[in-house]
Parts: C-alpha cells; structure tokens; sequence
C-alpha cells in the first residue's frame, strides 16, 4: 500500500525524564521514527523536555518543544503548527497515557489531528486490565483468575478469595509502578493503597499468583494488511513473580518445544488483531506451567518497550523504524531490510546466536530499600551481550555491568550452609551467584531447581561455567593448557576470574590465549549475503569482515545505564561519530547497552557490541588498528580503560591517560591543586584501613570520604566518627580499586 499523501506534518511525543522504567529506550524509538519521517519528506514536530537526549538535538527534528508532556502543552503545539498526524506509540507509557489525556479532552477532535500507531480503543484496551481480560476470553485465550478493583477493601475481600499470595498490577502505570505481590492482607493494604494512587484509571487488577511459572515474551509487529511477524522470542530465566526488566533474559527462548513455540506465537497474532494494533510493534507476555503446559497472558504493550529496544539490537531488525513507516500506510512487504538489502521487513529474522540481558540495580546507593525483586521494576539501567552459546553471552553480559556482580565468584562465599539455602529462595540481584556458590559447595542441581524455580536446562548451563572456573583453578600454581584456557574463554569467562582463579596476573593469562573472532549480525543466519557493519566477539570461531584501518576511529560508550550516567553519554557518542563523518573519517562504535540510539547497526560505520572493558576493548583494537581511541565521550567507563589502550600501544585521542589521571586519581589531583596555589580543604589520601584510620584521627571529623575514578559520588559519604568510618571504609576501597582514597 502506498503512504497515505494526506500527511504532511507529524508530531512525535517523547517519554519525558528518566525514571525507572523508562528510559533512553524511548530515545532509541524516537530518533528512529523522527529518521525515517524526514526520509519520507514529512515535516516533524518533537515535544519532549528531556536535554540530555539524542532525539532533541538541534537539527534532528523540524521543530522541537522543549515543553512538559502535558495536555495544555499539547494544545500550544497544536495551536502554532499544523498537525495531521500524532505518533503516540515510541513514548512509552507517557505518550500513551498523555494521548488517552488528550483524547478526553478533545484535543485530537479539535484540531483534526488522527493518531499513528494504535488508536484509543487499542490503547484502552490493552492498558485496563479488565477490558484485557475480556478481549482475551472473547478469543478464547485465558488469562490468570482476578478482578479489577477500585477500593482498598474491594480488593482486600479479592485477595482473600482467591487466596494468598496475589499480584496486584495497576491499570495504566510503567513498570509494575505500584504494583507487586502481596503474601498477606497487611501488605496488600499497602500496596494496593499505592497502586490506586498510581493508576491514571484508578484502577488495580488483583490476581492469582503465578509465581514460579516460566515467563516468555514474544516481540511482534503487525500491519494493515494483517501481515505480521514474531521478531524476537524472548525467555526469562527468572520464574513469574519477578519484573521482565529485572530479569535475566535470553533471546532467543531456549527451553520452549516447537509445538509451544508455535502456540505462542499463533496466540500473540491473534491477540494483536483483536485488540488492534494494525500498524506498529508490540510486545505479548505470557506465563507456561512447566508442570502441565498451561498457558496464560499475562499483558501486552500496544507500543514499543524496553523489550522492544532489546529484541531491535539483538535480530537487528529496526522495530521502531519499521512501526513508523507501517503508522504512515506501508506494509510489512513493502519495507527494505537495510542490512541484508535483499529481503523485506516481512522476513521474520534468524537468529545462528544466543543474546543475553542481564539488569543492573544500584540498591547500594540506597541501603535502606529492599533488595527483593518482585513484579515492580527496580532496575536502573542493563548489558545486553552476544555469544555462540547462552554461558559465552552470559559472561560478557555480566562483566559489562561494571560493578561487583562483574564476576561469577563472590560474597556468597561468606555465607553458612543455611543462610545459602535461604538466601537461593529469595529472589534477589545476587541469585546467580548463590547457584554459582552452591555448586561449588557440590549441591546437586535438583535441590537448586526446588529453591529457585530455574529451568533445569539454565542451571546446567551455569555448571558448566563453574566448570570451567574449577578447572583452571586446578592448574593453579602451573600453567594453564592451552585447551582448557580456550574452553573457558569459550564460555564467556573473563581473563580478570580467569586470572585470580589460577593465580597468575591477568596480563600474563591474557597473553596465552587467542582474541575471539568477530561474526555480524544480519538478521537472517547466513541464509543471505549481507554487508552488515554489526560485530560481537565470539571464541573458536572465524572472524568476518575487514578491519577499516587508519580511516576508522573508535569511540567507547558509556555502558549500561545507573544513577549519574545515562543517555546523556550516548548522546555525545553518537555526536563524536557524526563529527567524525564530517572529517571524513570512518566512525566506529563500541557498546553494550541495548537501550541506546549508539547500538542501533547504522548510526556508525561499524558496531562493536561488546563490553566496555579492557579485556573487549583492545580485541577489537587489535583486529581493527585504529587511527586512534576517543575515550571522553563515554563518561566514567572509558576513562578506566583509557591507560590500558595507550600501554597495548594504541592512540588515546582527546585528554591523555596522564592527564585524565591527574583529575581523577585524588593524589595526583591534591598536587596539581597545591602546585597552582588552590586553596583545598585540609586533607589525606590513603590506601588502607590502617592509613584511613590514622589520617581520620590527624584530621579530626567529621570528614568526606571520597573515591578515585568514581561516578556519580559512589562510595563517597560523609562520616562523623571512627565507626561510622569503618562501615564505609570497604564499600570507599572497593570502589576506588588501585588508587588512593581522599578523607578531607
């Protein structure tokens, strides 16, 4: 079908602020569907108030407010520019809600504005839980038993009648906001108080509790012509009971049989066209019984997500291109794939690969929260990694998160017989590394699938990598053969867990072993030639594509997101690249952040989806042989491997290793202060406890402590006395690894 000539002039809503749940994703989305607009020669008009974002860079849209999503807001834009169109759908939860606003208020109506994507109904019926539930019997589907309530105690005298523990999901929220599950009355009280404050409909849907079941999502896209296609599959290795977004997820599922598989997918077509997504992307949850095979829906997204955005990096099929161009009148059959350049958007991708999603939480930074993880989405950001098998993707996954979860091996070692075998049934961050332990420990796998409801099939895939910790471990002392070193690596160990595991220095382990190979992602498995710029590293396998030399620069991103660095990272990165378009240089980008408009395949010459660190950074510099690394643009991770890029030999572009090292190292940056007569606070720098101590008591309290190479103010704290330093002392030295701490 062609593109409906009667729109000239599209408005697009953004997603606002960040907030947990919502995040650079709606970036990613929105600067595609602004992209693919000015393709189309339509006139784009951007309401978003978020400057950190790439979507609201000068020149991306034809005009874009800086103004609140808000209906008055709105009704300005309205007022000033002629509108045909509104994209409600690349916004997230706000766009959706704020068109429902809008609507209510005769907004659209008035001025003759119609809405791409999904219209009102649509919306309205996926968002409230009770007409969900109604649109799903009326095509035969089941959904978990519940009622919608509107008062506390209506769904207090629910809960009792169906039994405890219940799920509560309000109507209309982001994330789970509100929501969560309630194992007595007291604590349904309690949230369900929040959950009526929090839905926009006032509205909480109190249900069954299907805790323990096996959670899918499946990504799907549909358009007028009632072609559609299942883009992703995605599995949670987490049982039901926790968010998607604070989940570990594997792409694509792993443990479902064809006949399931297929069950799903035929449910998940049938539930977009009844409720009416016929021209966008969607995403369609499901819970399975792994003990009879029941299966229920849970929700589905009338827009594009989180999910979406990790379903889009990890086929390399541009979902929310794709939504727009179909909300202006295509078809699925008539949209080019951009990397394959001879199949269409209607060629369900292939997948010869595992990709891994592993979330990154900073409940350090709010030790006072609990850390138990329910249907309320806590998460602040995540890594997304690929590899030939899910234990490779799974390790780079979790060393791309830059923190203390980075290795498989830790903590959990502390703890007694009896606290691991509580500490495995709750649901936290830390229970991968409580299985890790427990297999060290000789548990069997059978009494770890009771306490965590995990697949058989995924606990096997961890033994394996406990495996191969043990059995470098074994050579401690000696040297590692070559075989056992290549079979670790193959499974998505790090030469830093490697290293300690046999005792030896990283750089020394590091020398032994071969780099990965680096295979592209084109959507189809092999099956059609593709020029595709899209890399991740692989062990065992043979490299594609050459390296762009001299003329290539490559720029580092920023990593996951968390509290004091997000997308405005991204923004600069993905700046840095057109600069260096425009010098007439080739752009190179390397990242593992899903979420991000930095991983979408054609924003640089050349992806390298991979993990900011030392170890990933210098493979890819080693195969490319780059004129040079930009280390500045990437906030706080980039910094950390700059030194290590200049000692392999390779050009830091921008501020110096040396130099960037006198801001940050606490030492170096105290002389330059006293070398150029500014004035300090009276201050230390140390290294150990001891020396903390002794500086503490010279300088008296209280007194700031504060980390070197750190981001956001993590591990920084203000102490009043010598107990209140020594609680904070190992969190501070944690942080600042080898350089010194400032007491001041």
């Amino acid at each position: 079908m062609p593109r409906d000539p009667s729109l000239r002039s599209v408005l697009v809503l953004g997603s606002g602020p960040i907030v947990i749940g919502q995040a650079c994703e709606f970036d990613y989305s929105g600067v595609q569907a602004v992209r693919a607009l000015r393709e189309e020669g339509l006139r784009v008009v951007l309401l978003n108030p978020n400057p950190a974002t790439m979507m609201t860079e000068p020149g991306m849209a034809d005009a874009t407010y800086l103004e609140p999503l808000r209906p008055w807001a709105v009704r300005r834009v309205l007022e000033r520019e002629r509108i045909d169109g509104v994209l409600t759908t690349l916004g997230g939860q706000t766009a959706l809600n704020l068109a429902v606003e809008c609507e209510e208020r005769g907004l659209w109506r008035e001025f003759g504005v119609r809405l791409l994507g999904a219209d009102i109904p649509a919306i309205k019926v996926a968002e409230d839980r009770e007409e969900f539930r109604r649109a799903m019997e009326s095509i035969g589907l089941e959904c978990s038993r519940g009622v919608l309530v509107r008062a506390v105690e209506e769904g207090l005298a629910t809960a009792t009648d169906l039994g405890y523990p219940v799920i509560l999901r309000p109507s209309f929220t982001l994330g789970g906001e509100g929501g969560g599950i309630a194992a007595d009355p007291d604590e349904a009280r309690a949230m369900l108080t929040d959950g009526l404050r929090a839905s926009p409909a006032g509205s909480v849907q109190v249900e069954e509790s299907l805790v323990g079941w096996k959670e899918f999502e499946l990504e799907v896209i549909r358009d007028r012509a009632d072609n559609g296609i299942v883009v992703c599959s995605i599995e949670n290795v987490d049982p039901m009971g926790i968010h998607t977004g604070d989940s570990i997820t594997v792409a694509p599922a792993q443990t479902l049989t064809d006949k399931e598989l297929q069950t799903l997918r035929d449910q998940a077509l049938r539930i977009l066209r009844r409720i009416g997504v016929s021209c966008g992307g969607s995403n369609v949850q499901f819970a399975l019984n792994p003990e009879d095979g029941r299966i229920v829906v849970v929700e589905m997204n009338p827009r594009v997500s989180r999910s979406s955005a990790l379903a889009s990096k990890a086929t390399g099929y541009k979902i929310a291109r794709f939504a727009t161009l179909l909300a202006l009148g295509y078809t699925l059959d008539e949209l080019p794939n951009r990397i394959t350049g001879t199949t269409v958007a209607a060629f369900e991708p292939s997948l010869d690969y595992v990709c891994v999603k592993v979330p990154r939480w900073t409940f350090e930074k709010f030790p006072e929260l609990s850390r138990r993880l329910t249907t309320r989405m806590q998460s602040v950001g995540e890594a997304m990694a690929l590899g030939r098998t899910f234990p490779e993707a799974l390790g780079k996954a979790l060393r791309s998160l830059e923190n203390r979860r980075s290795r498989l091996l830790g903590p959990s070692a502390r703890l007694t017989d009896d606290e691991l075998r509580s500490a495995l049934r709750e649901p936290t961050p830390d229970r991968l590394h409580h299985i890790v332990e427990a297999y060290r420990r000789g548990w069997p796998r059978v009494a770890l699938a009771d306490a965590t409801r995990w697949d058989p099939w995924f606990l096997d895939q961890i033994a394996m990598m406990v495996d191969g910790i043990t059995g470098v471990a074994s050579c401690r002392g000696g040297d590692v053969p070559p075989s056992l070193l290549a079979d670790a690596k193959a499974l998505g160990l790090s030469d830093d867990e490697l290293a300690a595991a046999a005792g030896v220095p990283e750089q020394d382990l590091a020398a032994r072993r071969p780099d990965p190979g680096f295979r592209g992602v084109d959507t189809c498995a092999g099956e059609f030639e593709a020029a595709t710029p899209y890399f991740y590293g692989a062990y065992g396998v043979a490299g594609e594509g050459e390296p762009l030399g001299d003329r290539g620069v490559l720029v580092l991103g920023s990593g996951p997101n968390r509290i004091g660095q997000g997308l405005e990272f991204d923004t600069c990165c993905v700046s840095a690249v057109q600069g260096l378009r425009d010098e007439g240089l080739a752009g190179m980008l390397l990242n593992c952040n899903p979420e991000t408009v930095s991983t979408d395949f054609d924003t640089a010459d050349r992806l390298y989806f991979e993990p900011v660190t030392a170890e990933d950074v210098l493979a890819v510099c080693r195969r490319e042989r780059p004129r040079g690394v930009i280390v500045g643009m990437g906030g706080q991770t980039p910094l950390k491997v700059a030194s290590a890029v200049e000692r392999a030999g390779f050009r830091v572009l921008g501020t110096s290793p040396a130099g960037i090292a006198l801001a940050e190292d606490r030492r170096q940056f105290a002389a330059v202060c006293e070398q150029v007569g500014v004035a300090v606070p009276r201050s230390r720098t140390v290294t150990d406890e001891a020396g903390a101590l002794g500086a503490a008591a010279d300088l008296g309290y209280p007194l700031m402590v504060r980390p070197s190479f750190v981001l956001g103010g993590e591990g920084m704290a203000i102490v009043w006395d010598e107990a209140d330093l020594r609680r904070r002392l190992g969190a501070a030295f944690l942080v600042s690894a080898e350089h010194p701490l400032l007491l001041e």
